[in-house]
């Protein structure tokens, strides 16, 4: 703890003491009740969940039935305004009941605790429990083997398979575990340490919320464990007839994963919950929705979930044309050779530096260390002499010195590497020397981008006609677009050679590239780089290069969560990170004590020149631990590191297991091993997250678990994690981190006084300091870096909140529109907007010509005021006629459409009806046509009336989806543009902002339009009435899942290419097959063009005409 946070403490009080005490209260109240409860029968102990679901019903039953009520008032009404005002009402009748059940929650907790615990004391003390069975245990006892049938008697046994392991129940809850539960319900997060039991505590708020039978979600991080925790804890919920399930077992989008959303409480991995969202908010019937509205959710290890996989969106994404188009493979030889060439070179460099600062001088001496930091700053060779006396405080100091005035002189340094890198920012450049060695004597402008300005200006200046000017500036966009493209791929590479190391930040398996999680070492499957990062490394790697995708549909884990009424979690390690759990999601941590003290001994780190001292002294340690009979598990940060200690323990003979990202399936296995007499058992170090390591009586004689940690983490709950792995329920033990300075985090973040108190103090080779001093230094590097690592999450979540905004209104419209109930109210609106719009444009202009023409286009129909009208009458009240003459015209056109489908519909039902359950109608408007679905026995029974619905449906949606996927498009280019904003000294935040916004309303207003002009002009053709037939189910989309892993922010601004060049990129990509009915007509064919408002004809070149007829002013009459 901090001098302030000491001060601070002493005048205002403990927290985590003042957040127990608040709790106390209620947890005496609980255990009052325990007396009671133990003298309950089973049936007795099993009806109070009955009578728990009864209160709750009855302090709602009066908001429900008005809801009912208000639902039913609403769909006979055929009055827009009134609709509105009912779903108004009713939406605010549903936050009602959920605070009115909230209340009953909140009332009934202590008897529900008191239930939940007492089942749990119950299985404990009984092999088997008698009870009356109810057809809830007669459909479980069909598929669970631990509830059997005798007569009218169920009997529930207290052994059961969990997730392919047999357990037998011998858990009951202590009362830490009810405090946590308590902080649960209440909506915080509760840090309990490794081996309080969390997956037990959960079952207390789980039970109380799934009361209440709106679902509650429980959240795990790996499938492992969502299915392991759903079958180890159901058969307590199931005894009190709550259905659990867990989301991992079932296929998306089946009927399985459905009916796991229905159950009382329902177990998944985060990813596939959002996932879910996705998919259901891409469906086109109701009946593909698996999600019921988020309620109330508990996220287990939550930091893991909220904070280190926050950083990575969940993308569902589809191929895109030319998506296999690309020059990674073309440059990967030209990129390989230019990385050897340079570090051959700066090998060279390297051995001069040393030469030069043995012989005293450092001023040349360091200019050429600096050169070599530059060009290869992981280069082994210059970690290790960095190490030395002296050198890092020298590079130091001839960098700031070039820095000085803006890098002024830097180019000094830079003029003999090819590229240079900033590894900080994680940058990279080629220079001028670089883009001469890849280009070649063939092509010396290969790499060279044309400066747009001057070469316009050229082309301007050539004095050549509108067309050939046209097309030389065509070619110089597409050349700029070509060369942009080419450059990105290059240093995505170069960057995949140089910064990205095989089995440190990736491992290949299965011919695949796969990410490994820098802070849990896991695999994270489906997860790629973004920005072509991921196909540089997979072309770097030699396998297969994967396609580009385009975006369908995408949401952060942050703006998931935050979609739940209610949320709450906990894990281990929260505290360090409490500041962004309030600031982003408004959740507060709660220290829950631990039921016994700690006993593990936390020693001070060892901190070592190198990383060669440092492994020796960890293999030494390691050793002598295991032949004192005391398991050691040695935490490491990634799959080179564990294989190395490996290695070493191979050469001394000491037995051991390994578990990394290649091994991860092996997880449980080995952890269950790892508190065995002497186990040595490589790991990272966040090992077995969600198990425990337990130990025998004789481990617990000889010390207990010894900690012993290779690095420190840039995190400092990733440290504590590891640490968290010994000490449980008051075991004993130890944990050791063993530090070097050549370890990233110091050697980018660390301490300079360490490097100056190492050397003034002149340790030799093997020597090691270790004092508290040097722990907080190294805790005060952590800090920093958890301070940037927060800033880059929160930007990512500020972007996503603008996209967040417009997914919003996009979901919800489609949601409208899938269930149809408020889609009239939807489609007034829009009739409303356009005609606001219409008016306002023209009567601005006064012009009545055009506002007689818009209307046609838009709602089919002549204006409903003449000129004169139109001249005296205000906006408002024009807006007002036009408005309600448009929307009687859609009534009327609706009415009109059912009477002529009727017959055909009748004539098919009555003739084929029972061949047929639903039918495709074909709707056209004039150049499209659609196959609307619809079932056909309602379209009967409503005299076509649910054909008219159904066809808005399909519209709606079909527009809506085929808008949003564009519009994602032009936002992903959008925030690569934005960045370069940074270099005219703005915010490209604010940029995205006001760009999104304009995007967003250009989106929905041509939305709009399009909608509505379809559905006044949709008709069934006359020619095809009887062309109806039955309606197949469309094949769904071919999607990809996955996590784009973002690179820092201000990363992206120094990759981002110019604004334009990806939407020129993608101009051709859009194909389509026309079918011409008319000769084709040149560009400089004559052409009779005639005005739609007025009838003026003129004849003029076709390539003039173009623009005329496409603003919709102009028709072609005739070619010559």
């Amino acid at each position: 703890m901090g001098f302030l946070d000491a001060v601070l403490k002493m005048f205002v009080g403990d927290k985590s003491e003042k957040d127990v005490k608040s709790i106390q209260p209620i947890v005496e109240q609980i255990k009052a009740l325990e007396s009671e409860f133990e003298k309950l029968s089973l049936d007795e102990l099993r009806n109070k969940t009955t009578s728990f679901k009864s209160k709750i019903k009855e302090a709602t039953k009066a908001v429900d039935q008005q809801i009912i009520e208000l639902q039913e008032k609403a769909e006979n009404s055929e009055d827009i305004a009134e609709k509105e005002d009912i779903y108004a009402q009713i939406d605010t009748l549903k936050d009602e009941a959920y605070s009115i059940s909230e209340g009953i929650l909140n009332e009934i907790l202590p008897e529900a605790f008191a239930t939940v615990k007492e089942t749990a004391k119950r299985f404990a003390h009984n092999e088997t429990l008698e009870v009356t069975a109810t057809e809830f245990d007669r459909e479980i006892s069909a598929i669970k083997d631990n509830v059997t049938l005798e007569g009218d008697k169920a009997l529930w046994s207290n052994s059961w398979n969990a997730a392919g392991k047999q357990v037998t129940w011998d858990m009951v809850h202590y009362d830490v575990q009810l405090i946590g539960g308590v902080a649960m319900h209440q909506g915080k997060i509760a840090e309990m340490q490794t081996g309080e039991g969390k997956t037990l505590v959960a079952t207390l708020p789980v039970y109380l919320n799934a009361l209440t039978e709106r679902g509650v979600h429980l959240v795990t991080v790996n499938d492992y464990l969502a299915k392991r925790d759903s079958a180890w804890m159901a058969p307590i919920f199931e005894f009190h007839g709550m259905s659990v399930d867990c989301v991992d077992h079932h296929r998306p989008n089946s009927a399985a994963r459905r009916k796991a959303y229905n159950a009382d409480i329902t177990y998944g991995t985060n990813n596939e919950f959002g996932f879910d969202y996705l998919r259901d908010n891409m469906s086109h019937s109701p009946n593909d929705l698996v999600q019921r509205p988020h309620n109330y959710a508990i996220v287990d290890e939550v930091d893991s979930v909220l904070i280190d996989d926050a950083r990575t969106p969940l993308i569902i994404s589809g191929p895109v044309p030319k998506g296999d188009v690309h020059e990674f493979d073309a440059l990967k030889p030209q990129v390989s050779k230019v990385v050897e060439a340079q570090r051959k070179y700066l090998v060279g460099v390297l051995a001069d530096a040393k030469k030069l600062i043995a012989s005293g001088d450092t001023k040349e001496g360091g200019f050429l260390l600096l050169r070599v930091y530059r060009g290869l700053p992981k280069n082994k060779a210059l970690i290790k002499f960095l190490s030395e006396e002296g050198i890092k405080q020298l590079l130091q100091k001839t960098e700031n010195q070039y820095m000085q005035d803006n890098n002024r002189e830097m180019h000094k340094i830079d003029a003999e590497l090819y590229f240079t890198i900033e590894e900080k920012s994680n940058q990279i450049d080629l220079t001028d020397k670089g883009v001469e060695f890849l280009s070649g004597k063939e092509d010396p402008n290969f790499f060279v981008m044309p400066e747009m300005g001057i070469e316009i200006s050229k082309i301007e200046n050539l004095g050549l006609s509108k067309e050939e000017e046209a097309e030389k500036k065509e070619e110089l966009f597409r050349d700029f677009s070509v060369k942009s493209e080419r450059i990105h791929t290059l240093r995505q590479l170069l960057k995949a050679y140089t910064l990205f190391e095989k089995d440190t930040e990736y491992v290949v398996m299965d011919n695949k590239v796969k990410i490994v999680d820098e802070q849990t070492g896991r695999i994270m499957d489906g997860r790629r780089y973004s920005d072509g990062l991921h196909q540089a490394i997979e072309a770097k790697e030699s396998v297969k290069i994967e396609d580009a995708t385009q975006t369908f549909a995408t949401i952060t884990l942050q703006n998931y969560f935050r979609m739940y009424r209610k949320l709450s979690g906990m894990t281990g390690t929260a505290v360090t990170e409490a500041g962004e759990f309030w600031e982003i999601y408004e959740l507060d941590v709660v220290e829950i004590p631990t039921n016994r003290p700690i006993a593990r001994d936390d020693k001070d780190d060892l901190v070592y020149k190198t990383k060669r001292e440092k492994y020796n002294a960890v293999i030494e340690e390691v050793t002598k631990l295991s032949q004192a009979g005391r398991p050691v598990l040695i935490g490491t940060t990634s799959v080179e590191i564990s294989e190395l200690l490996s290695r070493m323990l191979q050469i001394r003979k000491v037995p051991h297991n390994v578990l990394n990202a290649k091994l991860h399936k092996k997880e449980a296995d080995v952890v269950e091993q790892a508190g065995q007499n002497g186990m040595v058992t490589i790991a990272t170090n966040m090992a077995g997250r969600g198990t425990d390591i337990k130990l025998s009586k004789e481990v617990k004689a000889a010390g207990g678990l010894a900690i012993i940690g290779t690095e420190r983490h840039d995190s400092r709950r990733v440290d504590r994690q590891l640490r968290g792995r010994a000490g449980r329920q008051g075991d004993p033990g130890s944990s050791q981190f063993y530090v070097s300075l050549e370890d990233n985090l110091m050697r980018l973040f660390g301490s300079e006084r360490i490097a100056k108190l190492m050397d003034r103090m002149g340790l030799e080779e093997g020597e090691v300091i270790q004092h508290g001093m040097i722990s907080k230094s190294i805790e005060r590097a952590q800090k920093k870096v958890e301070e940037n690592n927060f800033g880059v999450r929160k930007r990512l979540l500020e972007y996503d909140d603008v996209m967040n905004a417009q997914r919003e209104v996009i979901y919800k419209r489609r949601y409208h529109a899938l269930f149809g109930e408020r889609l009239r109210v939807d489609i007034a609106n829009m009739i409303f907007d356009i005609a606001e719009a219409i008016t306002e444009t023209n009567k601005t202009a006064n012009d009545y010509k055009n506002f007689e023409f818009e209307l046609i286009r838009y709602f089919s129909m002549d204006s409903p005021v003449t000129e004169q009208e139109f001249e005296k009458t205000n906006i408002q009240n024009l807006s007002a006629k036009v408005y309600n003459a448009a929307y009687q015209n859609y009534q009327d056109k609706m009415e009109r459409n059912a009477e002529l489908a009727f017959p055909v519909i009748k004539n098919v039902y009555e003739e084929q009806g029972s061949r047929f359950e639903r039918i495709a109608v074909p709707f056209s408007d004039g150049s499209k046509t659609l196959n609307v679905a619809t079932n056909l026995e309602k379209a009967y029974e409503t005299e076509g009336k649910q054909l008219i619905t159904d066809f808005e449906k399909n519209i709606t949606l079909a527009i809506i989806d085929d808008a949003w996927k564009t519009h994602l498009r032009k936002m992903d280019e959008l925030k690569q543009s934005v960045q370069l904003a940074v270099h005219e000294q703005k915010d490209p935040l604010l940029i995205y902002k006001f760009e999104a916004f304009e995007l967003f309303k250009a989106m929905l207003d041509e939305v709009n339009k399009d909608v509505i002009s379809f559905l006044f002009k949709g008709e069934i053709p006359q020619q095809q009435q009887t062309n109806i037939q039955e309606a197949k189910e469309t094949p769904k989309e071919k999607v990809e899942t996955s996590k784009e892993e973002i690179p820092n922010i201000d990363e992206r601004a120094a990759q981002s290419r110019a604004a334009g060049q990806t939407q020129s990129q993608q101009r051709p990509q859009k194909t389509e097959t026309i079918k011409r009915d008319q000769p084709k007509i040149g560009r400089n064919d004559r052409v009779t063009i005639k005005n739609v408002a007025n009838g003026e004809s003129k004849t003029v070149k076709y390539k003039q005409a173009i623009p005329l007829i496409e603003n919709g002013t102009w028709v072609l009459t005739n070619h010559s």
